[in-house]
């Protein structure tokens, strides 16, 4: 081979790889930004706050925030953003107040009463063990686990999320997200009691959560007797029959976790079911409408949570596909984080208080939390720059 044709190989392959080294560099500065930006924001939301109490979302009209005690499911995504910036900039006073929250949310892990206790104690104590692994952290989360569990019916096959009247058992698909809480506890302990109830929940999510395109219902009645499906609805979305956003986010994650925890194919062919079908439905902007078949009579908000919750799945989800859906799941996760970190999602610390992400749903059928920051939104978009941001650093 002549040196001329040398140079030219080599002038070529240096041609194709400088522009990917300048967007790698690119995204490493947007990713980097974002969480210094992030870290401002929640120092200010961290004056907002009594010692007790923790940050849910914004009152639209007078933008204070509404805060909540421990019990309801939001609880644990202050302190769990909190650990995440800490772990982004080892910056001490996040972690210290992070840890003042974590003991206010411990006495929830003996509550039975909720079906949101991996929300609230694997994103919060979940956060904690991994950076920094301690007996307190384990213990609370094995009990909170034993709490979970005590929900399960095995003539359903799920746990239940709502308690409502005797004959009726229902199953929201959020409820695929409090897995991961019982997955570590079988971890802790070796007890694989908590790996079956997970895994059974899951299957029977499969079987009765998803029409035949892989959107999904958002709840689905059970006859406790029998286990047989009473009715199908998606109480927070725009019809029963329509597809809710944040409930297919919610489905993304809850698999893409499941296939990370079993390494069973068929949580992951549901889970790349579940992104091909949110993929078709995301809009220029890169940021999904709160839902997907909502008429056009209906506003059109966009809904900044599902999308973070979306974008989190699809880096992790990228990681155990085939070369070309990983390209197309990354890029797709690219261009969510490059959205949601420009001025029209992210907020200046002081426009709402602290919180980080603007433009969120919650629950618009019935008139609440609609075009407002969400705690959760905050979450899962934190955790997504730390997803990707780890992935280039590797």
């Amino acid at each position: 081979m002549s040196h001329t044709v040398r140079l030219i190989i080599c002038l070529t392959i240096a041609g194709m790889y400088l522009p990917a080294q300048a967007q790698k560099s690119d995204l490493i500065k947007i990713i980097d930004t974002s969480l210094q930006k992030a870290v401002v924001n929640y120092t200010y939301l961290s004056t907002q706050l009594s010692p007790d109490r923790f940050p849910s979302n914004i009152d639209p009209a007078t933008k204070n925030i509404k805060t909540t005690g421990s019990e309801p499911w939001v609880g644990g995504f202050y302190p769990g953003s909190l650990l995440y910036l800490y772990e982004a900039t080892n910056d001490t006073l996040l972690y210290s107040e992070a840890i003042r929250k974590l003991k206010v949310l411990e006495k929830e892990k003996t509550n039975t009463t909720s079906h949101d206790l991996g929300f609230m104690m694997n994103c919060s104590f979940g956060n904690a063990y991994r950076l920094k692994p301690d007996e307190w952290y384990k213990q609370v989360m094995i009990t909170s686990a034993r709490s979970l569990a005590s929900r399960f019916s095995e003539k359903v096959g799920c746990i239940r999320s709502w308690d409502s009247k005797p004959d009726q058992f229902m199953v929201i698909i959020d409820n695929m997200m409090n897995l991961e809480l019982l997955f570590a506890a079988t971890r802790f302990t070796g007890d694989s009691s908590f790996y079956k109830i997970a895994i059974t929940h899951a299957n029977t999510t499969i079987a009765n959560h998803f029409r035949p395109d892989y959107s999904s219902y958002h709840l689905v009645i059970y006859d406790p007797k029998t286990g047989k499906v009473q009715k199908k609805q998606t109480v927070q979305g725009a019809a029963d029959e329509s597809s809710w956003a944040r409930g297919q986010a919610w489905g993304l994650y809850g698999f893409t976790m499941t296939y990370r925890e079993t390494k069973d194919k068929k949580y992951l062919d549901q889970a790349t079911h579940i992104a091909e079908y949110m993929l078709k439905h995301l809009p220029a902007g890169n940021v999904f409408y709160w839902d997907f078949n909502a008429p056009a009579t209906a506003p059109a908000y966009h809904d900044a949570s599902s999308t973070a919750i979306a974008c989190s799945a699809l880096i992790e989800l990228a990681n155990y596909v085939k070369r070309k859906d990983r390209h197309k799941y990354r890029t797709t996760a690219i261009a969510m984080l490059r959205a949601l970190s420009s001025p029209e999602y992210f907020a200046t610390p002081k426009e709402y208080n602290g919180f980080v992400l603007k433009h969120a749903v919650g629950n618009l059928p019935h008139n609440s939390e609609i075009d407002v920051p969400l705690i959760y939104a905050d979450y899962y978009y934190i955790e997504a720059l730390m997803r990707y941001r780890n992935m280039l650093a590797e």
